[in-house]
């Protein structure tokens, strides 16, 4: 039972966010081609993305009723969206839908990651919850080797949403009877007592902030920097993959070194990796900059969502949910940004190094931020 829990979870967070928010990455250079935006409206497409993440995480996290029925609109809902975007050609229409969609994964990760962890828990079986947060790098690491054999045939942006959004259809119905029935997720009690942020937790809710911001340009744009600068190299095709491969990587080197320093540490260290990922990406050409940028960045993409939490709950122990919220939000609202500045950064510059930079510096503080956390 615990077992088909997890494995449910994990496929759901594969669709919600491998395929739901991050199929969008390996678009870009096809949506681009194809006339239907240009680098600039990639990024505020993107930001309606994370918006929606936003909002939809948000009104998961705070919903008193409906819970499962969110959980099931939002997995059938990233199916349906998923598939419409192969009807889409402008940019105003592609902002709508990644709005919606993103609104559609927010409820679904939290949703999903409520209940396998309260099931998992009823079950005796805690430890299972982290290979349901690899279910994100796993579908990243999909939608990368889809785009890779769709260049191979080759395949057209309208297309490559279709393959998408069935490959979603397929995994959403294997796993759709074994989603949460009605009244399997209760909504929690508020914290009966209020929280104090102290400096630690400040510090803590600015770290994660900044991670956010700093991850998401290389999550968004890797594709597209590995179409302008690897034109015609096949190497640019596994940069995608990579770093879905690595994030998953990345959750088992945690599980590994659990017991090694401080979670406080070790997540500034992750982070810090993660800055070196980014910069080298902008310092070096060809293909081992972004392959090795990939490494990294992709590496510490779901170990800092794990460590963060882990920090959170060394310090607040009885007010989690309230800590939840407010770190999501903060994580989102620095996804939102990100795209944003890369929208600028090209318009102004027609280059997104400047705003690479910026993410670099960011994910560097966020490590220094990070390091004296319990």
């Amino acid at each position: 039972m615990a077992i088909k829990v997890a494995l449910s979870g994990f496929l759901a967070l594969l669709v919600a966010m491998g395929i739901g928010r991050f199929a969008f990455t390996p678009q870009v250079p096809l949506m681009i081609t194809a006339g239907q935006m240009t680098l600039t409206s990639a990024g505020v497409v993107a930001a309606f993305n994370y918006l929606g993440y936003l909002l939809g995480a948000w009104d998961a996290m705070r919903a008193a009723n409906h819970l499962e029925k969110r959980l099931w609109i939002g997995l059938w809902g990233v199916v349906g969206l998923t598939l419409l975007s192969a009807l889409t050609a402008s940019p105003f229409s592609h902002s709508l839908l990644r709005l919606a969609i993103g609104v559609a994964s927010g409820w679904a990760m939290v949703l999903v990651a409520a209940w396998t962890n309260d099931k998992l828990i009823q079950l005796g079986r805690p430890a299972l919850s982290a290979a349901v947060f690899a279910g994100p790098g796993a579908g990243i690491l999909v939608s990368g080797l889809l785009a890779l054999a769709m260049h191979h045939l080759p395949l057209t942006a309208g297309p490559a949403w279709l393959v998408y959004g069935l490959t979603a259809l397929v995994l959403t119905a294997a796993i759709s009877h074994n989603l949460p029935k009605r009244g399997a997720l209760a909504a929690r009690k508020p914290d009966a007592q209020p929280l104090s942020l102290t400096p630690s937790l400040k510090k803590l809710l600015w770290s994660y902030s900044l991670a956010g911001f700093g991850y998401i340009l290389p999550a968004t744009f890797l594709s597209q920097m590995a179409a302008e600068r690897l034109a015609g190299s096949g190497l640019g095709l596994w940069v995608w993959p990579v770093f879905g491969a690595g994030s998953m990587a990345g959750i088992g080197i945690g599980i590994l070194t659990r017991h090694c320093l401080t979670a406080g540490k070790r997540l500034g260290l992750t982070l810090l990796a993660q800055a070196l990922g980014v910069a080298l990406m902008i310092s070096l050409d060809g293909a081992a900059g972004l392959l090795f940028g990939a490494l990294l960045t992709g590496g510490g993409f779901l170990s800092v969502v794990q460590l963060t939490f882990e920090c959170s709950r060394r310090q607040a122990p009885d007010h989690m949910r309230y800590m939840a919220g407010l770190l999501t939000c903060g994580y989102a609202v620095g996804q939102l940004i990100g795209p944003l500045l890369s929208a600028l950064a090209s318009a102004l510059v027609g280059r997104l190094e400047p705003a690479l930079f910026v993410s670099m510096v960011a994910l560097a503080l966020a490590g220094v931020l990070a390091w004296r956390q319990p």
